[in-house]
């Protein structure tokens, strides 16, 4: 339960008035009274040597004595001490070896200073200081209220701002994105040049790709490039609880962009507030939708000298309103695709810039075995690989950190503590075994790079297979191997074993799904050129249906029937290629169990050796 600032300092309040209570009521504790003296008393103790000194205080004395008492006394106004003690019979050659202090009135000013301080002024203080908390506290709880509406845009670039600026250079790979993304930057620097043509620059640019590839970071370049202020935000912090805020951070995000001017203004996920109108069940006056037809309007208004760009990125692009896209708002649309093998090479070079790298470093290498990384995949393998090295404690990160890495990003970490047991072991050499043998046995599958029984993630073991070259596009007969290559451990279990186990579970989900895009996507089954199900999104009850069927219940039992025949077929090619080539399996199969890992060089040593002695250099 949150408690209410005001009640909080009403506590602590009392509590250090309580406090103070309690220091005063000690400071002010009541002493042990002190003994009083006539004056012919104490004439008698200097005589007998009792009395160590006087202090003289005005009219008041205080004597201290040799055994540590304390004692008052009085003498009249006007008179000497040492008279008065003569007069009553004190010897005065003892009076004169008694130590005698005088002290003036102005010395005892602490006496009533003191409790004027304390009861009066202090007080004062601690009431002042209460006050003062609830005044500042309401006057945050009001700044804050007028500040709810405000964009809380991260600024860049800007003067004061350019701690982290990135340039082109800082960028690898996405050539084309640059060239499209170049035109922007010639606008912002030299707007006078296109007005003056009659040009009108886009208003907005779309920035679409999958996870990683690096639309912020080319969005930041331009900026960069640009040196202008880049105003970046999040879609969803856009859209608040209370109806109404999310299109006021709109317009607050635009008019400081205007003041700012030239600017850009980058919206991160864009599908978060983008998303198709009516596309939900219920209502269409939402938060949401609010916010977003602001944000048409704002695009939609801009002046044609306002020199403010607006740029989005989203992984999404099938779900975004279409007035979104229409010419006068994202008119523009630059694709990122993942690199290819010499992009990620300079991927890694630059992220690799810091980093004390030992002389066998290949970044080709490094690029070959990685396709269809994005750049924050290779990122994160070069900060994987310097970790590797630190743990190992060496002082430069060697090419083997770099390899073992890339495993490590795919598949996830080894999980030593998951052990096997001999039979477990076996069985998993004997499934891997059938993978890479089955692979290595059809034309058009790609090249084993390792086999291993070692656990990784959610593993128990890997073939790891990475094409030689980026494949943009595939065939039927690649799809059909791949099919076969799937199923290759299921079937070398039952081969060998008589039995399946439950480790090949994923590679049947795979196969399954494979074999059904094959016949609903890519019109490669006997019933012809035609895609079926249309791609849909709609969200209900926290489900997101993706496909509507467009077929009747005729043309689901053929499409059934074709998956089942392609899985099949695999299953018959598979089994075959494990059945003739026994022997061979049951080498590999121990060899891993002996091993645990066999990289590529081996495996095609052993294949060439046992069976496929002519297609050794081509493998």
């Amino acid at each position: 339960m949150k408690i209410n600032p005001l009640v909080k300092n009403f506590v602590l309040v009392i509590v250090i008035l309580l406090a103070l209570g309690g220091v005063f009521s000690l400071v002010y504790l009541p002493q042990e009274k002190a003994n009083e003296v006539s004056i012919s008393q104490l004439a008698q103790d200097i005589n007998q040597d009792k009395v160590k000194k006087i202090t003289i205080l005005g009219d008041k004395l205080s004597i201290d004595y040799a055994d540590k008492k304390v004692a008052n006394s009085m003498k009249e106004a006007g008179s000497s001490l040492s008279d008065l003690l003569v007069n009553v019979g004190a010897d005065k050659a003892k009076l004169q070896n008694l130590v005698i202090d005088i002290k003036t009135e102005q010395e005892s000013v602490w006496a009533w200073l003191l409790p004027i301080l304390i009861y009066g002024i202090l007080p004062l203080v601690v009431i002042g200081f209460f006050f003062w908390t609830m005044l500042r506290q309401a006057k945050t709880g009001a700044m804050q209220a007028f500040d709810f509406t405000k964009a809380r845009a991260r600024i860049f670039g800007a003067e004061g701002h350019n701690k982290d600026k990135i340039t082109f250079k800082d960028v690898a790979g996405l050539k084309e994105a640059k060239e499209e993304l170049m035109e922007i930057v010639d606008f912002l620097k030299f707007p006078k040049k296109y007005l003056a043509m009659g040009a009108k620059i886009p208003r907005g640019v779309l920035l679409l790709g999958g996870a990683g590839v690096g639309k912020t970071l080319i969005t930041r370049a331009v900026a960069g490039e640009a040196n202008v202020p880049f105003f970046s935000i999040s879609g969803s912090e856009f859209v608040e609880m209370f109806v109404g805020v999310g299109s006021a951070r709109v317009r607050d995000l635009f008019a400081t962009a205007k003041k700012a001017s030239p600017s850009i203004i980058f919206i991160d996920e864009l599908d978060a507030i983008g998303r198709h109108r009516g596309a939900g069940i219920g209502g269409g006056h939402d938060e949401r939708e609010q916010t977003l037809n602001q944000i048409l309007v704002e695009m939609d208004g801009f002046e044609r000298e306002t020199d403010v760009i607006v740029m989005a990125a989203t992984n999404r692009g099938d779900i975004l309103d279409p007035a979104l896209l229409r010419p006068g708002r994202f008119d523009r649309k630059i694709v990122l695709d993942p690199p290819d093998v010499h992009g990620r090479e300079e991927i890694l070079a630059i992220h690799s810039k810091d980093k004390p790298l030992a002389g066998d470093v290949n970044f080709k290498e490094i690029a070959e075995r990685t396709p269809g990384f994005s750049g924050a995949d290779l990122a994160n393998v070069a900060n994987e690989a310097a970790l590797l090295a630190a743990k190992r404690n060496k002082t430069s990160v060697y090419q083997e950190e770099f390899l073992e890495s890339i495993e490590k990003v795919l598949l996830g970490p080894e999980r030593k503590s998951h052990i096997l047991s001999k039979k477990e072991k076996e069985i998993a050499a004997y499934h891997e075994a059938g993978h890479a043998l089955v692979s290595a046995s059809l034309p058009g599958t790609e090249p084993v790079r390792k086999i291993s029984i070692i656990s990784r993630g959610m593993a128990a073991g890997y073939t790891l297979q990475v094409p030689s070259e980026d494949n943009k596009m595939r065939t039927k007969k690649q799809f059909l191997a791949e099919l076969a290559t799937l199923l290759g451990g299921f079937c070398a279990e039952r081969v060998v074993f008589g039995e399946v186990t439950t480790g090949a579970s994923n590679d049947l989900s795979r196969a399954s799904d494979l074999a059904r895009r094959l016949t609903k996507e890519f019109g490669m089954s006997n019933l012809g050129p035609i895609v079926f199900g249309e791609k849909e999104e709609m969200i209900f009850l926290g489900k997101e249906i993706s496909e509507q069927r467009n077929y009747s219940e005729n043309v689901a039992n053929k499409i059934d029937n074709e998956v089942e025949k392609f899985i099949l077929n695999a299953e018959k090619t598979a089994t075959e290629i494990v059945s003739k080539r026994k022997e061979l399996l049951a080498k590999i199969a121990k060899t891993l169990v002996e091993k645990e890992t066999i990289e590529r060089d081996e495996f095609e040593k052993l294949m060439g050796i046992f069976v496929l002695p002519k297609k050794t250099s081509k493998k």
